[in-house]
């Protein structure tokens, strides 16, 4: 496995699969958000400054993403948060610890250059990664039912202040 840090070839449609996949599987989710995920990436990956914003992600010996993480800068809330974005990983990576030096890198930038916290979004149901970001001290600061992404789900917010 290698660990790149920003854009390498074939990561934005990668990261699209993967999460594609996962929430097909885990939220019954369909080509709506498979595209939305695709777009957005595109869009930050296109503006993408490594003094401020983080990404990573995780390749196989082949070159297929097995895993990814965004701290988004450019994307601040009204609040002035960074956004956290397009964390996941394979199930191949789970439990590792992996998962958890990404979060705490992400928070270690976006405390190195004195925004006031982090943001995400969530869904219910997925456990292990609410408790991981409980874990490092996100809390939930909202629920809201949705129905955006073809079928009721429901989005949690969590944020992380300094």
């Amino acid at each position: 496995m290698t660990i790149v840090e920003g854009w390498a070839p074939g990561v934005i449609g990668g990261i699209a699969a993967l999460h594609a996949r996962f929430y097909a599987e885990s939220h019954g989710f369909g080509a709506f958000f498979e595209t939305k995920v695709a777009t957005e990436l595109g869009g930050f990956l296109g503006r993408f400054d490594p003094a401020r914003d983080l990404f990573r992600c995780a390749l196989d010996e082949d070159g297929h993403v097995l895993g990814s993480i965004a701290l988004d800068a450019g994307d601040p809330s009204p609040e002035g948060l960074w956004h956290l974005r397009w964390f996941i990983l394979d199930a191949a990576l789970r439990g590792r610890g992996l998962g958890r030096d990404w979060l705490s890198a992400c928070v270690a930038r976006a405390r190195a250059h004195r925004a006031p916290g982090i943001y995400l979004w969530t869904l219910e149901g997925l456990d292990a990664a609410a408790r991981a970001y409980a874990a490092a001290g996100f809390a939930v600061t909202a629920r809201v039912a949705a129905t955006q992404w073809g079928r009721e789900t429901a989005e949690i917010r969590m944020e992380l202040l300094f």
